[in-house]
């Protein structure tokens, strides 16, 4: 009876070994079931979905053939172009030039845009002086000429005056900009020589209005 009772205290403590290395066994299972590694990146996951990166180009053959494959194409351009230019004419600021940007560029060309000047007739008069050194009449070239000096002196004088008072009214109106006169003078001059329907932006104001 103790041989009896001896084994079965082994065979207890057995099952007791059996089932805490069972256990152990299941937690080790448990605790390596994981994927063992941390969670990838979204971008290196899609990178690793697309494959590898196309190797570079080795000819300028190469080069230029996946320029134009990754270049838009046509028609697309074109639509861009004349979003661009559709917004650029509306004076939206984003797509200006720096030199057109901010309120006290617009205020000066509103302020030129309201009213007639000479000085707009610098190009018309600029294609007069060129068709009468074409003719073959020499009285006539300087009569033209003779012309063109005057208008070309009052526009020189037009310009300077607008220029001052733009300058004038611009620091007024805005005294915390840093304004340069001679900068901002040649700014209006340059717009006031345009023609109005090819001023970019196109005019806001009509002639006569109060700026």
């Amino acid at each position: 009876m103790r041989f009896l009772r001896r084994r079965s205290d082994d065979e207890a403590a057995s099952v007791v070994s059996e089932t805490s290395e069972s256990a152990e066994d299941a937690a080790g299972r448990a605790h390596t079931a994981g994927k063992g590694r941390p969670t990838p990146k979204r971008r290196d996951a899609e990178s690793k979905r697309r494959g590898p990166a196309p190797p570079p180009p080795k000819t300028q053959r190469e080069a230029q053939k996946l320029a134009r494959k990754n270049r838009a194409s046509r028609d697309e351009r074109r639509k861009d172009a004349a979003d661009r230019r559709r917004r650029m004419m509306a004076g939206d600021e984003r797509v200006l030039m720096p030199r057109d940007r901010g309120p006290v560029k617009a205020f000066v060309r509103d302020t030129v845009d309201s009213r007639r000047h000479l000085i707009g007739l610098f190009m018309p008069l600029a294609g007069l002086v060129f068709i009468s050194l074409v003719l073959p009449f020499p009285q006539l070239q300087s009569m033209v000429s003779l012309f063109c000096m005057a208008m070309l002196a009052a526009i020189l004088l037009e310009g300077v005056l607008l220029g001052r008072r733009i300058t004038n009214a611009a620091r007024d109106k805005f005294p915390k900009e840093q304004i340069g006169g001679l900068s901002l003078g040649w700014y209006a001059f340059s717009r006031a020589s345009q023609i109005r329907k090819l001023r970019v932006p196109k005019p806001r104001v009509k002639i006569g209005d109060t700026i």
